[in-house]
């Protein structure tokens, strides 16, 4: 019966194959496709088990089954990586090898490559899941002044890069989260410039922003679930109305605000809510879902 998911969700996902297995796409999501505990996704070559199972020792053969599946039916990719989401040590959390020697260490999407280091932490350094995002970005962002806020590895700023965006600025606390940045600018031919990626907290730094009085025509506000330090808290389901005027005195007269919702308990429609609370000053509209 799992079998038969798997085969199912390949076979929808045919169109998303590219000729040089470049690309990057979730080949299954249990949790909307039946099988909760698994999902899989390809980074070019490598694919990507991730096992949510509260025992993963104990679906141990399931995770095989899974694996043999997808090296009859694509039998091109080079590695895999098991990722089991609750294993004792982080180390294992991170990803297991369970064959093949080299992972991938890129991916090409829209027609833009980005740099992924998938052992980097739980998750695998690149979110599938903003997709079409970057493609709107690439669309929408030509010549304008970008904030990319919580970057991350900086997958939304890198996309405004080759939109043509006349400054895309990244802020992420983690140093070598950025680091990923820059090597995807590399691999693209972008200039790097360092006071572009900025680490450190979220507060403070938007706070010396405002202060500067610095200007963005389009902000990118993407935050993690929850995320709390010395300085201030990251709430998505609880405070994010306040995240979101923390950067308004950043956005230029006319400028946009492109708003994240990565809180799997917040309904888009709870989300809206918030949003249309936030538009009712009639200092910001919702111009697009």
């Amino acid at each position: 019966m799992n079998i038969e998911l798997l085969a199912k969700a390949l076979a929808a996902r045919a169109q998303l194959f590219d000729a040089r297995h470049e690309s990057a796409l979730r080949l299954f999501n249990g949790f909307t496709e039946g099988w909760p505990t698994l999902a899989v996704d390809l980074y070019a070559q490598t694919l990507v088990l991730h096992d949510y199972s509260e025992t993963p020792e104990a679906d141990s053969q399931v995770i095989s089954q899974a694996k043999e599946f997808y090296q009859s039916r694509l039998p091109w990719f080079s590695a895999v990586l098991l990722k089991p989401r609750n294993a004792p040590s982080s180390e294992t959390r991170n990803g297991v090898l369970l064959s093949g020697e080299k992972l991938s260490d890129k991916i090409r999407e829209h027609g833009v490559w980005y740099s992924v280091a998938l052992q980097i932490n739980r998750d695998a350094s690149f979110y599938l899941d903003t997709r079409n995002l970057r493609s709107w970005i690439l669309q929408n962002l030509q010549g304008q002044r970008v904030l990319n806020t919580f970057a991350y590895t900086g997958s939304l700023g890198v996309a405004a890069m080759a939109a043509g965006a006349a400054r895309v600025a990244h802020l992420d606390l983690n140093r070598t989260f950025l680091n990923v940045a820059k090597t995807s600018y590399t691999l693209n031919g972008f200039p790097i410039h360092k006071t572009d990626f900025q680490t450190g907290d979220f507060w403070p730094l938007v706070s010396r922003m405002t202060r500067a009085e610095e200007l963005f025509d389009c902000v990118l506000l993407d935050p993690p679930f929850f995320a709390a330090t010395n300085k201030g808290m990251v709430d998505a389901k609880n405070n994010y109305a306040r995240l979101v005027n923390k950067v308004r005195p950043l956005i230029a007269d006319a400028g946009r605000l492109v708003a994240v919702n990565n809180a799997l308990y917040v309904s888009g429609a709870e989300f809206e809510q918030t949003l249309q609370k936030l538009c009712s000053d009639g200092y910001l509209e919702i111009e697009e879902l």
